[in-house]
């Protein structure tokens, strides 16, 4: 049966993250399930949560309720060798190539901004081979975060099979013992630290998305040994206990709960603003020359105190109400 089944295949490129479900196990058999109160600040939970060598990955989608407060606070403590699951990962992959946080990556979207165009500090980056990286494409991270969260090593699918991507991934072949087919082998991705931004949570962690669409937050979560989640409001338990089916994140997956409001800026938070179109033009403007991204970064990360110097710098509460008032008008329309 299984005769015509000999040479089976493996993608050349490096596998960043060990996929051991009982190595993982071990880590979370020794996290609390207590109903304790993890309210911080983004400085210390960066500073406490994510150490120089890590492996990180970021929840939302291309610029869609993207933790930028945080990414922000990675490049202004200037963490270093970072790995990164760059899912969807657009300006949070941007940031932290620019900034030379991070020194390995599994790609499967990086780099474009849409109709907006490239970003050419990434491509700089990817192309100095600073950073080691390895092809995925977005369908096979969601499923290795979701063999991570089912306390799996792999999980099989026919994703990949022939294409350049698998050659170029870490992913193998292997045979069914039911049916003796070929299937791809999708190692489980179990990151050192998972950063989400959500609509509103409480002071335990439970983590309500409300609007748009919860990509693979939900798996990413339950995989990564520590969770950053930023909130645009905190909320009473009594209000997550009262509309249970909107809690996307559980709170003993959450090490750390930080309140920013408008925490997703430059990008969209679905239901309450609009992307700033502004702000991206200037940025890939900017990026074009290492000078540019340089005197970027100083004036709008490096040069501010924290989130709320930025959002002062971008125009402040003006700027967000405007931004807020295109979402509503969105939704109206789609209403």
């Amino acid at each position: 049966m299984y005769e015509d089944l000999i040479g089976l295949d493996s993608g050349i490129e490096e596998l960043f993250v060990d996929p051991d479900p009982d190595n993982a196990r071990e880590y979370f058999r020794g996290k609390s399930r207590a109903l304790s109160n993890k309210v911080t600040t983004v400085e210390q939970a960066v500073s406490v949560l994510i150490h120089d060598g890590d492996y990180i990955a970021v929840g939302g989608f291309g610029h869609v309720r993207i933790p930028t407060a945080v990414i922000y606070e990675i490049v202004r403590q200037k963490k270093r060798n970072l790995g990164l699951a760059g899912h969807t990962s657009i300006y949070d992959s941007d940031l932290l190539a620019t900034a030379g946080c991070i020194d390995r990556c599994d790609i499967s979207y990086v780099i474009g901004y849409e109709i907006r165009g490239l970003s050419a500090s990434s491509r700089r980056a990817f192309e100095s081979k600073a950073i080691r990286k390895t092809d995925w494409s977005n369908g096979a991270l969601a499923w290795r975060f979701a063999a991570g969260a089912a306390g799996l090593s792999f999980l099989p699918s026919r994703h990949m099979l022939g294409t350049d991507t698998f050659k170029h991934s870490a992913a193998k072949t292997i045979v069914c013992p039911f049916t003796g087919k070929r299937f791809c082998a999708l190692p489980a991705l179990y990151p050192d630290v998972a950063v989400i931004h959500v609509h509103a949570a409480d002071s335990y962690g439970n983590g309500q998305i409300t609007e748009g669409i919860r990509i693979s937050d939900p798996h990413l979560a339950r995989a990564a040994r520590k969770v950053i989640l930023s909130t645009e409001r905190l909320i009473p338990h009594e209000d997550i206990r009262a509309n249970p089916q909107a809690t996307a994140i559980p709170y003993w997956c959450v090490d750390a709960v930080v309140e920013v409001p408008y925490g997703s800026h430059p990008g969209n938070m679905p239901g309450e603003y609009w992307f700033d179109e502004d702000f991206f033009k200037m940025y890939l403007d900017c990026v074009k020359t290492e000078e540019g991204s340089r005197a970027l970064y100083d004036e709008y990360i490096y040069g501010v105190e924290d989130f709320e110097g930025y959002l002062d710098k971008i125009g402040g509460v003006k700027k967000m109400r405007e931004l807020r008032a295109i979402e509503k008008l969105i939704y109206a329309d789609r209403g």
